[in-house]
């Protein structure tokens, strides 16, 4: 039987991870992952936990979306805004077709970040919930890729802070880089 003492660490341990996860830029979670390592935290209760961190951004984004949406009705300035930001979600999309289907959104959200997968899916006018789940289950796919490669990575390099900076450069710098050599591949066909 767990002692009281260990119960009350543990819960002290997923508050961590979970506060980790709430960070909302991507190095909380190679950061969260290898804390919930570190404390034990079997990795199906670490992808619950970051789970449960989209609900919560889920449950704060939306009233702040929808708000600034019924503000933009109200004011020119912010219209000029919430207008620039549909363009921006115009581009973005171009490339999955004008009529997003659950796949498209879902790899939006797995490409850039939930909120934007959301924002998508609003534009594509799925409501709050499955608005969500397409963002969601974008972002899991997309944790669950940074999870095992922080695992991964952290196992043969023994070291956590290294493990973190090189999944941080790759969260950053691989998207761009991908972009590029797709751009010169394709100039090279041509």
């Amino acid at each position: 039987m767990t002692s009281p003492a260990n119960f009350v660490f543990s819960i002290s341990s997923v508050w961590e991870v979970l506060s980790l996860f709430l960070i909302p830029i991507g190095g909380g979670i190679p950061a969260g992952v290898l804390l919930a390592e570190s404390r034990n935290i079997p990795w199906p209760i670490t992808a619950l936990l970051y789970f449960i961190s989209d609900v919560i951004l889920a449950c704060i984004f939306e009233p702040l979306m929808l708000l600034v949406i019924k503000l933009g009705k109200r004011s020119p300035k912010l219209a000029k805004v919430t207008d620039a930001f549909r363009q921006s979600m115009r581009k973005t999309t171009a490339v999955y077709g004008n009529h997003l289907g659950p796949l498209a959104l879902i790899i939006i959200a797995f490409g850039v970040d939930p909120m934007t997968g959301r924002a998508a899916a609003a534009a594509a006018g799925h409501r709050f919930i499955m608005g969500w789940v397409f963002a969601i289950a974008g972002d899991m796919l997309y944790f669950g890729v940074i999870m095992v490669s922080t695992l991964w990575l952290n196992s043969n390099l023994g070291d956590g802070t290294w493990t973190t900076v090189i999944i941080l450069i790759s969260m950053i710098g691989g998207p761009p880089l991908i972009r590029r050599i797709r751009q010169k591949w394709a100039q090279f066909k041509r």
